[in-house]
């Protein structure tokens, strides 16, 4: 996503939406907003967030002022768990999922060298099942076993491919 962000930063075509997360910032992590669970759950009560979710011990959303681009016909990319695909297609008329995947042992590689998950978290996050379901929105996906330039490559050519096409 950051290399993503850094190939579009001069395109005003595209959002990268900025993500609230119950977890303290950190160098080398993804750049966040930070809060507590009780600051998360008031904002979810005064109907902040376009999109919320738990995952790993943490609370993630999307306020709703980073969806706002949608309106004037930005593409706006988001960073959500595969469950709230729903609520998105009902916010956007047009909704793509971009599913960036790879290998279990490349997946377990790199989450270990992050350094935020214990070895057990680790082999328990790889074996829980996240079935990908859409209902309206169009599937890709990218299969991110290169590096990350070449990655990112092919999902900023498929983020410009969509913008041209005019399905955001």
């Amino acid at each position: 996503m950051d290399a993503a962000r850094a190939a579009l930063a001069g395109d005003a075509r595209f959002h990268f939406a900025r993500r609230l997360i119950t977890r303290p910032a950190m160098a080398g992590a993804e750049d966040h907003d930070s809060c507590s669970q009780a600051e998360f759950a008031a904002a979810v009560a005064r109907g902040e967030m376009a999109l919320h979710w738990g995952a790993h011990g943490l609370t993630y959303g999307i306020p709703t002022t980073e969806l706002s681009g949608i309106a004037c016909g930005r593409g706006v990319i988001v960073n959500i768990s595969r469950g709230v695909i729903p609520v998105a297609e009902r916010l956007a008329g047009r909704v793509t999922v971009v599913n960036i995947t790879a290998p279990n042992a490349v997946l377990a590689k790199r989450l270990a060298m992050r350094g935020r998950e214990s070895e057990a978290d680790i082999a328990a996050r790889l074996a829980r099942e996240a079935p990908l379901r859409t209902q309206s929105a169009e599937l890709v996906t990218i299969q991110n076993d290169r590096t990350v330039a070449e990655a990112a490559a092919e999902f900023v050519a498929v983020l410009r491919g969509l913008m041209t096409a005019g399905t955001p």
